[in-house]
């Protein structure tokens, strides 16, 4: 089913509706391994209170959000949006990207 994700070169995580994570790629299970297999694992458990009301919006809106954070001189961007079968709100895919120390920023016309 997401076989498309397996090789990229960034974490993908998807999660059901009710935060149960059901799918992690290569790069997001090498990312989390030290917490050992997340499969079947409930985001809830993993996030403090901001990030719980945060994931728990994002699943009532079908919304999006956007953030980089910076951890052990690593910097990266999380996109995280909802996902839908049969345009209902199903669950969250979280996917994070490593940033290079220059991103070029080109503005098109």
């Amino acid at each position: 089913m997401y076989q498309w994700a397996e090789q990229m070169d960034c974490a993908v995580t998807v999660c059901d509706k009710d935060g149960i994570i059901i799918y992690m790629n290569e790069k997001s299970r090498k990312t989390f391994e030290k917490y050992g297999n997340l499969i079947g694992k409930n985001l809830m458990d993993c996030h403090n209170p901001s990030s719980i009301a945060k994931i728990k919006e994002l699943l009532a809106t079908s919304g999006n959000n956007t953030y980089t954070i910076e951890k052990n001189g690593v910097k990266k961007i999380i996109y995280q949006t909802a996902w839908k079968e049969n345009d209902i709100v199903s669950g969250l895919v979280e996917i994070s990207i490593v940033l290079p120390e220059e991103v070029p920023n080109h503005i098109r016309k």
